[in-house]
């Protein structure tokens, strides 16, 4: 394989490529791009969230050096949806690329906050597309193809070209009674799939769960009855994106003779984007949190972030005491109307031993019908391919074991191929047969701050040494030829009590006094071969006395 500096001789301009850099072998930061005739367009730009394996870092996103190098060609960038794994990434790294932006009315006005939080609500431009409109990019021909999913107006994209038509499906399900927003045009799918379909990019999350993924209004149904039998106060933790959801404990209030309340930031954001595109019409305006403090407890239901155990979001605050109006205690009951996302599983399980401990009920999906998923699950990826009929399938939108079941599913459904491909993989749809022709590097970035590291970079590295590891410092003072005249100072951080007389530290300076002992005069001169010889005696006490090997700092500091 050549590199991606080097692989566009190797390519033709007449070939339709696909090229993922985020979101395939991994659920989360989508980035996919489409290349024909010297030209790329972009599908989606996410993030994913940090976890304990990258200490500091809480949001990640994909690296897109490869399409910033080429960005000149990058003729536009398509937002399916407004989720943040589909357009979190935008307010980040749109300086890095500078294409104009597409996206239905709803997705616009999501985004339009983020940007202008980021100080680039002047500078991005977002054309809005209607539903199911068609527009044109450089050598692209685009349709949206309206779905259903767990946000309004999610849209499969159909990309037409000369070398042949693309279903990229984006997320979806197919739910005949969504509540917010029209049902999912499958007769588009099969208008589509009539005309030919070379390749189907697809979603392939819930590949494993057998039958189809529910309606949103089977779950407002569950909610109304859940809610009435408490008498004390409710909360419901729930996707803020999820403005079906958001409908649905509004009236599960109502019917219960309550009324609903938005805690948390980024559910008044989707309220505002929501009402602004026409949806939640017939929903009442929202309490603020302070109205909602005030109302006795058997007439209020919270609508709450923090259903995946954020720390800094609202629920959170409120289990641990520190929200500013809200309280939760004895006899109250929080509905967990949301999945447990990967990796999430212990920030999600303090949260709900903290609300325990406070004398709080937890309701779950575990254990009542509280939520339904927004991705197809066996017979809706069956029923898409039998109205699209394309020639390969792609699975993307999952962790490799996904892809590969979606695969299986997809050669039963008689789509005579299917790749398996991961970030970085340039496949050939077409001419002549689909396949892997190259390979480009795809790495990962993470906020840390107000600056983005590369994770594989010596930053991140050494972070995660020190969480692991510690950390050892020690300074030396010697004189000009290298001999101490004091005792070297040392702290070792996250392994020796700073507060005792470990004597690990007493071996530590014992060691440095030998090691500059037995160095040679003329290389006790010289700053770098002390620190180096310093270091390592530091290095072997601690892995010799705590089987550690700490990231560790020596200064030498000449008098």
């Amino acid at each position: 394989m050549t590199t991606h500096r080097l692989n566009t001789a190797i390519w033709s301009s007449r070939e339709l490529l696909f090229l993922p850099l985020g979101g395939a072998g991994e659920i989360g930061m989508n980035l996919n791009l489409y290349g024909y005739d010297g030209k790329w367009l972009m599908v989606d730009l996410g993030v994913t969230f940090g976890d304990d394996s990258v200490p500091g870092i809480e949001v990640v996103m994909p690296d897109p050096s490869f399409i910033e190098e080429r960005r000149d060609d990058l003729i536009g960038l398509v937002l399916t949806h407004a989720h943040e794994d589909h357009i979190g990434a935008v307010q980040y790294l749109w300086r890095r690329l500078r294409c104009p932006i597409y996206a239905t009315a709803f997705t616009a006005s999501v985004l339009r906050r983020k940007l202008a939080e980021a100080g680039l609500e002047r500078e991005a431009r977002i054309t809005e597309i209607p539903l199911s409109g068609r527009f044109a990019l450089g050598p692209f021909e685009l349709e949206l193809i309206t779905l259903t999913h767990s946000i309004p107006e999610p849209n499969a994209l159909a990309i037409r070209t000369p070398a042949g038509t693309v279903l990229h499906t984006g997320d979806w399900k197919f739910d005949t009674d969504p509540l917010v927003g029209p049902v999912a045009d499958e007769a588009a799918l099969r208008r589509v799939g009539a005309e030919g379909v070379l390749a189907l990019v697809g979603d392939s999350t819930n590949v494993f769960r057998p039958g189809e993924s529910g309606s949103e209004s089977a779950v407002r149904e569950s909610l109304i009855e859940l809610v009435g039998r408490f008498e004390q106060r409710v909360a419901v933790a729930c996707f803020a994106s999820n403005v079906a959801r958001l409908e649905s404990a509004a009236a599960a209030a109502a019917a219960n003779g309550r009324r609903a309340a938005l805690v948390g930031r980024s559910l008044r954001r989707m309220d505002e984007a929501a009402r602004e595109n026409g949806y939640l019409d017939d929903t009442p305006p929202f309490l603020s949190e302070e109205a909602a403090a005030g109302l006795p407890d058997d007439e209020v239901l919270l609508l709450c972030t923090g259903s995946q155990g954020e720390p800094r979001a609202a629920l959170a605050r409120i289990a641990h005491g520190t929200h500013p109006h809200i309280v939760l205690e004895q006899g109250d009951a929080v509905i967990f109307s949301s999945r447990i996302i990967p990796g999430n599983e212990k920030a999600i399980g303090r949260l709900q031993d903290q609300l325990v401990r406070l004398g709080v009920q937890v309701l779950t999906e575990q254990n009542h019908f509280v939520h339904v998923s927004g991705h197809p699950a066996r017979d809706e990826l069956a029923r898409m391919y039998a109205h699209v009929r394309p020639r390969v399938a792609i699975p993307v939108h999952g962790e490799v074991r996904h892809l590969v079941e979606h695969a299986k599913l997809a050669r039963d459904c008689q789509v005579p191929a299917s790749l398996v491909v991961e970030n970085g993989s340039v496949v050939r749809l077409g001419p002549g047969e689909p396949a892997v022709i190259d390979q480009v590097p795809s790495g990962r970035l993470g906020l840390d701050g107000n600056r983005l590291l590369p994770l594989a970079g010596t930053i991140v590295r050494e972070r995660q040494r020190m969480v692991s590891n510690g950390a050892a410092v020690a300074t030396l003072v010697v004189d000009r030829e290298g001999r101490l005249i004091a005792e070297p100072v040392i702290t070792v951080h996250g392994l020796v009590d700073a507060e005792s007389d470990d004597p690990v530290v007493a071996s530590l300076r014992a060691a440095l006094r030998e090691a500059l002992g037995q160095m040679p005069p003329g290389a006790r001169r010289d700053d770098g071969a002390v620190r180096e010889v310093a270091r390592s005696a530091v290095r072997r006490v601690l892995k010799n006395d705590l089987g550690r090997r700490p990231v560790t700092e020596i200064h030498v500091v000449r008098v």
